[in-house]
């Protein structure tokens, strides 16, 4: 039996759509709408690269699929035929594209197509009872296989994307103190030449003064006294 329904944007994990009576009977479905916000999550940050996957969670499990960079999923029971669920979400996806895409893209805030839960009701209606002829049909197609479909635990899922998420955020943490390190290598070796150069520069300083000081004084005296000796001769012309 389908129990909750769920439609997101993969890019950003942007909630675009979901059945509103969905989960309301449902214990602890709180917690179960939080284990899909967080499979959204790390759908947006491509660490599921399956676009069809079955993720188990206690005695239910969630189906979803991937297309148009939408993600439609769906919460059934664990004992709900697998081909239908998918086959629930293919007729979401075809419709949802045919009203809604061109506009998914541009759409800014969350259940922004929250009419379209018209539609969800209305063919989850079909899909509940597995005995209709109807489904029977479907779940005797041998055009839609769905054996090849990966199944995965939440708890799998959800630890790679943690885990994925420390190793991005030691990466950034390594970075970070790699440039610090850098920029103390580069003041340290600053600090060394200084020390290492300066010493050499104060003397050639000091030599540069006092050869300025001597040429300074030599041309100076020199002047003077070529004014002093030349001004006797001077006198006598007069």
């Amino acid at each position: 039996m389908v129990k909750m329904t769920l439609i997101a944007r993969v890019t950003d994990g942007l909630p675009l759509a979901e059945g509103l009576d969905d989960g309301r009977d449902l214990p602890d479905s709180d917690m179960y709408k939080q284990q899909v916000k967080s499979l959204f999550k790390n759908l947006s940050r491509g660490h599921n690269e399956a676009s069809r996957m079955s993720v188990e969670t206690g005695p239910y499990i969630f189906h979803y699929i991937i297309e148009g960079r939408v993600c439609y999923l769906t919460m059934c029971d664990r004992s709900y035929p697998k081909k239908l669920a998918f086959q629930y979400l293919e007729d979401l996806k075809n419709e949802f594209q045919r009203v809604n895409g061109p506009n998914i893209e541009t759409a800014a805030r969350p259940y922004a197509f929250i009419k379209f839960d018209t539609f969800i009701q209305k063919t989850k209606k079909l899909y509940q009872d597995t005995r209709t002829q109807r489904n029977i049909a479907k779940l005797n197609d041998e055009l839609y296989e769905v054996h090849q479909i990966m199944t995965r635990n939440v708890q799998e899922v959800l630890g790679v994307g943690e885990k994925l998420d420390q190793v991005s955020e030691m990466s950034s943490r390594l970075t970070s103190e790699s440039r610090v390190y850098a920029d103390k290598a580069k003041d340290l070796n600053r600090q060394a030449l200084i020390r290492k150069w300066a010493p050499v520069a104060i003397v050639l300083g000091v030599v540069f003064l006092l050869f300025f000081f001597f040429f300074f004084f030599f041309f100076f005296f020199f002047f003077f006294f070529l004014f002093i000796f030349e001004s006797p001769n001077m006198s006598e012309i007069c």
